[in-house]
């Protein structure tokens, strides 16, 4: 929370073909209160049960920054890719905070975790990155479960 609102979320959405590159994450705490996920999905208590999910490449926009400038540093710090912000999808929410999702184009590199997703990689949250097509959003558990059919549009040739 920043002066007592949510911190906006940026996403960079980046495409190949029919697949869209998400992180698959899995992700346990020791008490179900200090976990995000556990508060999202109204999981009972005391303890977490962890969460296996995916989500799309993104991360809060930091003081003074906009929210397309937040998703390409979010992409180049978690994936290495770099690209161009193309236009503004959709705008959403993500664990009860507003969340801009921007398609990114001409992008370069290889994707390669990286930054603090790399170096918090653990048994119990780890971070793996994939590219997925609409057949995959249920099953990897794409959240927030809204964008999955806007996304799955996207994708439709």
């Amino acid at each position: 929370m920043l002066g007592g609102m949510p911190i906006p979320r940026a996403v960079a959405v980046v495409v190949d073909g029919s697949r869209a590159l998400v992180i698959k994450r899995y992700l346990r705490h020791e008490r179900y209160g200090d976990c995000v996920m556990c508060e999202a999905t109204g999981c009972p208590g005391p303890t977490c049960p962890g969460h296996h999910y995916a989500v799309l490449v993104g991360g809060h926009v930091e003081d003074g920054e906009s929210a397309e400038d937040a998703a390409l540093r979010e992409l180049t710090e978690e994936t290495s890719l770099e690209g161009r912000i193309d236009r503004l999808l959709w705008t959403g929410r993500h664990n009860g905070r507003p969340a801009s999702y921007f398609l990114v184009a001409d992008v370069t590199g290889t994707p390669t975790l990286s930054g603090p997703e790399a170096q918090e990689h653990s048994p119990d949250n780890s971070f793996e990155l994939l590219w997925a097509t609409p057949a995959d959003f249920a099953p990897l558990n794409l959240h927030p479960a809204d964008i999955r059919e806007p996304l799955a549009q996207l994708l439709r040739p």
